[in-house]
């Protein structure tokens, strides 16, 4: 039990490449963790922490061919065949022409089926595939969801937001599945978050919407992952914690 507790933990994150992923990355290895990634793009140059290109994963999460693939990747670069954390933060959120929210009228059954696989299938599929690592890890699941998973938003779109209130309740559903076999499952759901996918108005919407009256930051975000990782959050399990500065209330 020492030599478990003493083993360097290790963390599979999906999306590491920018804004709250890259924030994700660096709270986690200030705490001494090892960081495997998933993205659809080869590794960048520009992820320049330690073990980055080693712990990098290339795939599409798009085509669910690709899950057993990844997860068998994962199993071969866990020393210790446990996994202590999954973080499920890959996400699309695609737009209409110039920009803007795609409703449901101009939505056709390809984007329907892109956004669906990316943001929630893979989700359930991955951890199908890796639960026996994360049982063996006691590991903790974070999934990240959305402010728009619970309100019609200005600009993600309704396949977006219907993909993260899916997300909400896969979330609850591997909680009360996965809780006996000693696996937590929770999910965050940022409201307006400073990173480089902003849309245009945002400033407007923090304004009128945010009590707090400004944008959160990444890093803000990463933390609250951490703690969900964490041994503070031990008896957590099945929770949504709303991470926008008081826009839902």
């Amino acid at each position: 039990m020492s030599a478990m507790a003493d083993e360097q933990k290790i963390m599979l994150l999906t999306g590491a490449s920018r804004g709250i992923g890259h924030a994700t990355v660096k709270v986690f290895q200030e705490r001494g963790w090892r960081l495997l990634t998933v993205s659809r793009h080869p590794f960048s140059e520009e992820c320049r922490w330690p073990g980055a290109r080693d712990g990098h994963v290339q795939a599409d999460l798009a085509d669910l061919q690709n899950i057993e693939k990844v997860a068998a990747t994962v199993r071969a670069r866990l020393p210790n065949g446990r996994l202590h954390a999954l973080v499920n933060n890959a996400g699309i959120s695609p737009k209409a022409e110039g920009g803007g929210r795609l409703g449901v009228l101009a939505t056709d059954a390809a984007t329907w089926m892109h956004v669906m696989n990316v943001n929630l299938v893979s989700i359930a599929l991955l951890v199908r595939a890796l639960v026996n690592e994360l049982e063996a890890g006691q590991g903790s699941i974070v999934n990240v969801a959305s402010i728009a998973g619970s309100r019609v938003h200005p600009f993600a779109g309704v396949a977006y937001a219907a993909s993260k209130a899916g997300l909400a309740a896969l979330t609850r559903e591997l909680a009360h599945e996965l809780g006996p076999r000693g696996v937590r499952t929770n999910a965050i759901a940022p409201g307006e978050i400073a990173t480089a996918i902003l849309s245009p108005g945002t400033d407007e919407l923090v304004h009128r919407a945010v009590p707090l009256g400004r944008l959160g930051a990444p890093r803000e975000v990463a933390e609250t992952i951490y703690f969900l990782c964490s041994g503070a959050s031990s008896y957590i399990n099945g929770s949504e914690i709303y991470i926008d500065g008081g826009q839902h209330v």
